[in-house]
């Protein structure tokens, strides 16, 4: 059997890998262990949140899946941080476990050019550091001219509850023994990571009145710039909100030896930002308690997921701590928590394009890389599966800048960086994140989503309409003014603003922190969609930050378009750091711009380097 691309993995990060190299017209092959867990939700219920909802924005803007997907699961929808600036609000939906997977599978199922095939991949054919198949648990052995690698925790995946360790994937499914070998033989170097999930309790025994109603927003949101609202928005599911007691950190500090981290039967390094609540209680042992949520899993079933407790603690020890809490003293454990351990390679290892440095052809994206999360798999996937299909088209790579998306954020910072725990996008990681909104993900991003093919020409030319109202709008605002004459300033104090002293545009008016768009509507028509009035308002108030925003990721582009050759030996370099030297050697930036953030890479070291380049150019 021959493909051009096979996607390894059913996971997020495969999906959308699969779904691009397939709508791209190559005959791609997305080979998993079991169908039924393509787009399976393992941990949380819920998609989207602080940066990772700004991502799947992303993903739609390009042409992906996952908002579309969880905009037909959504259970409840919730727009973040609404009271802060535009730069950290982020939309989370609760979604349905069982209608997320089963849509990403129809969508999966009903596109051409792309096959599913359930299988075990234990090792890759490999010819002269070019990568050229797999070959499967039973000998198979399937051809292709690139490979796409998104395995997820089954990399030697092994499930730790207190002192027991267990071979599998999440549900008990079989996990990949030789894989991660073979790539160690091939040259990469593999860690051991470490992330967890919580208890799921019925629903039915839960006393809500010892706990704090969450409901979703009154008005409906989406994920994908298509606007289409599938929930009803009366028809939303609760969440709750309670807290760790004193009861439950004496018991987590009992019996703390019992967990698989605190016992020493953990190998693999946990997530520094998502901890499990025996960390918190030890890392955090000033607060007095912890939020946890209640949240639903599905229409189809009783469980409820409880956000923020989980735990590798022994099940008679789980029983005591769920107990502990309020609202769940005779709480029924449906599922008992678990913390899971699994292998990863070094992301340093990867080009920009997600493609590895020492296979070529060979492509990874999701937590084979170091991440958690949905959202960063997802948006890792479909950039893997974009520059598969264009290196088979002979095409350069889609690499997104860190001024242009936290798809480009996430990206650089593994390649980069690297990792030493699971890695999770946070709002913090983006310098220019109020040039990275929740709102402007299709004005940042359409373009290359149209470019590389995954936009059709209907969705681009509501874009470019989109865009071409922007434009309209905001010069009718600057043209017309209005003066300080008696009735417009009756209208102005009914705004509770400073009436005018002398006139102004309705630009300059509408940048008045008390002043909404709408409320220009006392002066001129406004006939262009809520949209299109959003970007006018964000832009108006926030202009000055935006400029110096603007401002200072163009000199980071500078740096950005200096290259830096492949054949280069930073041996020859003379005066360089010996640490520069080493980790120059180890990751092989290629611009300045990303050595410039390589860690223990100087400015001292940056302009050694520049001088040595421009001597180089000089004698060529």
């Amino acid at each position: 059997m021959e493909y051009e691309i096979i996607v390894v993995g059913g996971g997020h990060a495969g999906c959308e890998a699969s779904l691009a190299s397939a709508r791209k017209n190559h005959k791609t092959l997305l080979i998993t262990g079991n169908i039924k867990n393509i787009a399976d939700m393992p941990c949380n219920p819920s998609i989207g949140g602080p940066a990772k909802g700004i991502v799947v924005r992303e993903i739609d803007a390009l042409g992906g899946e996952m908002g579309r997907n969880a905009d037909k699961a959504a259970l409840q929808m919730k727009m973040l941080n609404t009271k802060k600036g535009p730069a950290v609000q982020a939309l989370r939906f609760q979604a349905d476990k069982i209608t997320y997977p089963k849509e990403m599978l129809k969508t999966i199922q009903n596109t051409k050019n792309l096959t599913v095939q359930e299988g075990m991949v234990e090792h890759l054919i490999v010819e002269d550091k070019k990568i050229k198949g797999i070959k499967l648990l039973d000998g198979t052995q399937i051809y292709a001219k690139a490979v796409i690698l998104t395995t997820g925790t089954y990399l030697k995946g092994t499930i730790l509850v207190g002192e027991n360790k267990t071979p599998g994937g999440p549900h008990g499914e079989k996990e990949s023994k030789f894989l991660s070998d073979d790539l160690r033989e091939l040259g990469f170097t593999i860690k051991r990571l470490k992330t967890g999930t919580p208890q799921r309790i019925d629903k039915n025994s839960i006393d809500y009145t010892k706990t704090k109603l969450e409901p979703g927003d009154s008005i409906p949101h989406t994920f994908s710039f298509d606007n289409k609202v599938y929930k009803d928005i009366e028809d939303q599911i609760n969440c709750h909100l309670i807290y760790t007691t004193n009861e439950t950190h004496e018991i987590i500090k009992k019996h703390l030896k019992e967990s698989s981290m605190y016992g020493g039967y953990a190998e693999g390094v946990g997530p520094r930002y998502c901890p499990s609540i025996e960390d918190k209680v030890v890392r955090f042992s000033d607060k007095e308690r912890h939020q946890l949520f209640l949240e639903p899993e599905s229409l189809y079933y009783d469980d409820i997921y409880i956000q923020g407790f989980s735990t590798s603690m022994p099940n008679y020890v789980q029983d005591m701590m769920v107990h502990s809490l309020p609202g769940l003293e005779n709480a029924k454990i449906l599922k008992y928590a678990y913390a899971i351990e699994y292998d990863a390679i070094d992301s340093k290892q990867l080009y920009p394009s997600l493609e590895t440095k020492i296979i070529s052809g060979l492509y990874t994206a999701g937590q084979i890389n170091g991440t958690s999360g949905y959202e960063e798999a997802a948006g890792q996937g479909l950039i893997a599966g974009i520059n598969a299909s264009l290196k088979l088209e002979g095409k350069e790579p889609l690499i997104l800048k860190r001024n242009e998306s936290y798809i480009g954020v996430l990206i650089d910072d593994l390649v980069t960086k690297g990792v030493k725990d699971p890695y999770r996008l946070l709002t913090s990681r983006a310098e220019y994140r109020l040039l990275l909104r929740h709102d402007n993900a299709d004005l940042r991003l359409r373009d290359y989503g149209y470019q590389v093919g995954l936009i059709n020409e209907e969705k681009y030319q509501q874009f470019t309409q989109k865009k071409e109202d922007i434009k309209k709008l905001l010069n009718t605002l600057k043209e017309t003014r209005i003066t300080p004459k008696k009735e417009v300033n009756e209208y102005i104090e009914t705004l509770n603003t400073t009436p005018l002293k002398d006139g102004l545009s309705l630009y300059e008016f509408l940048k008045r922190p008390e002043i909404k768009i709408n409320d220009l509507l006392h002066f001129i028509d406004i006939p262009y969609s809520d949209e299109v009035k959003e970007q006018i308002e964000i832009n108006a108030k926030y202009e000055g930050y935006i400029k110096k925003a603007n401002k200072e990721a163009t000199k980071m582009l500078s740096l950005e378009e200096k290259q830096i050759p492949e054949n280069i030996d930073y041996e020859n370099i003379p005066n360089l750091a010996s640490e520069a030297r080493q980790k120059l050697a180890e990751i092989m930036p290629k611009t300045i711009g990303q050595a410039s953030r390589i860690s223990g890479v100087n400015p001292a070291d940056i302009s050694i380097l520049m001088v040595y380049l421009r001597r180089m150019k000089k004698n060529d």
